[in-house]
C-alpha cells in the first residue's frame, strides 16, 4: 500500500464550496489532512479539521487576510490546490451571414482572466511566501484540457487556462530549490453540478467524444490532486496532468 505522507497537512483548496473543489476538500480531509476552504459562497465545514475562509481571489487583500488566518490557526501550509474558476463563454466575434451580429466584450474577457489567471498567480503568491519560509510545499493548479488543444467559444476560459500552464512550469523552475513542487492537472468533462444540468443531448456528445465512454467524476480530480500532493509524486515538478478520460487522445 501506498504511503501518501499527508495525515496532519495544511491544505487550502480555491473554489472549494461546490463541485471538484468539494470533493477534494473532502477527499484531504477522508486522509487526516486539515483543509481551510476558500470561497466567495459560504462553503461546507467538516468538522475540527476544516475552516472556511470566505476569499475573493481577484482581491489581493482577501487573500492575504485568509492566508494570515491559517497560519494563526495552524501554523503552516502545506498544500495549495487553485482551483477556483469561472465561465463567461461566447465567440470572440459572432457573426451570420457575414454580418458581425456579436462580439465578446471587454468585461466578459477580463472577468475570467482575473479568477483563472490572476486569481491562481495571487494565491500562489501569498501562499508561496509561507511555504519559502517552510523549505517545503506543493502547489497544484486547475488547468483544462481546453488548454492544451482550445475550444469554440472559449476565448477568454482557453487563455486563462493555457497561461496557468505555463505559470506552472515557470514556478516549477523558480520554487525547487525551496522544496516546492508545482504541478497542474487538466481535466476533461467532469459532471459537476453545473456540468449536469445541461441538456441531455450535450451530455451524449461530451461522452461520445471520451475515450473511456464516461464523464468523469470530480472525485477522478480530487484522486489526482491528493496523489500529486502525496509522497508517491515526491519527484514530480512542473508537470501537466491529464485526467480526461482520454479526451486528448481522441480529438
Amino acid at each position: 500500500m501506498i504511503q501518501t505522507g499527508l495525515e496532519g497537512k495544511v491544505v487550502v483548496v480555491t473554489g472549494g464550496a461546490a463541485g471538484i473543489g468539494r470533493a477534494t476538500a473532502e477527499r484531504f480531509l477522508a486522509e487526516g489532512c486539515r483543509v481551510s476552504v476558500w470561497d466567495v459562497r459560504e462553503g461546507p465545514v467538516f468538522g475540527a479539521d476544516c475552516d472556511f475562509q470566505r476569499v475573493d481571489v481577484t482581491d489581493g487583500a482577501s487573500i492575504q487576510a485568509a492566508t494570515d488566518a491559517v497560519m494563526a490557526k495552524w501554523g503552516r501550509i502545506d498544500v495549495l490546490v487553485n482551483n477556483a474558476g469561472i465561465l463567461r463563454d461566447g465567440q470572440m466575434v459572432k457573426a451570420k451571414d457575414g454580418v458581425v451580429i456579436g462580439i465578446m466584450s471587454d468585461e466578459v474577457f477580463d472577468s475570467v482572466i482575473a479568477v483563472n489567471l490572476k486569481g491562481v498567480f495571487a494565491c500562489a503568491r501569498a501562499v508561496a511566501q509561507v511555504m519559502i519560509g517552510q523549505k517545503s510545499g506543493v502547489i497544484l493548479n486547475a488547468s483544462s484540457v481546453v488548454g492544451l488543444y482550445g475550444n469554440f467559444g472559449q476565448t477568454n476560459y482557453v487563455a486563462a487556462k493555457s497561461g496557468v500552464i505555463g505559470m506552472t512550469k515557470t514556478w516549477a523552475r523558480e520554487l525547487g530549490k525551496y522544496g516546492i513542487r508545482v504541478n497542474a492537472v487538466t481535466p476533461g468533462f467532469i459532471a459537476t453540478e453545473m456540468v449536469q444540468a445541461m441538456p441531455e443531448k450535450v451530455l451524449d456528445g461530451m461522452r461520445q467524444h471520451t475515450p473511456l465512454g464516461r464523464m468523469g467524476a470530480p472525485e477522478d480530480i480530487a484522486n489526482a490532486y491528493l496523489w500529486l500532493a502525496s509522497d508517491a509524486a515526491s519527484f514530480i515538478t512542473g508537470a501537466v496532468i491529464p485526467v480526461d478520460g482520454g479526451i486528448v487522445v481522441g480529438t
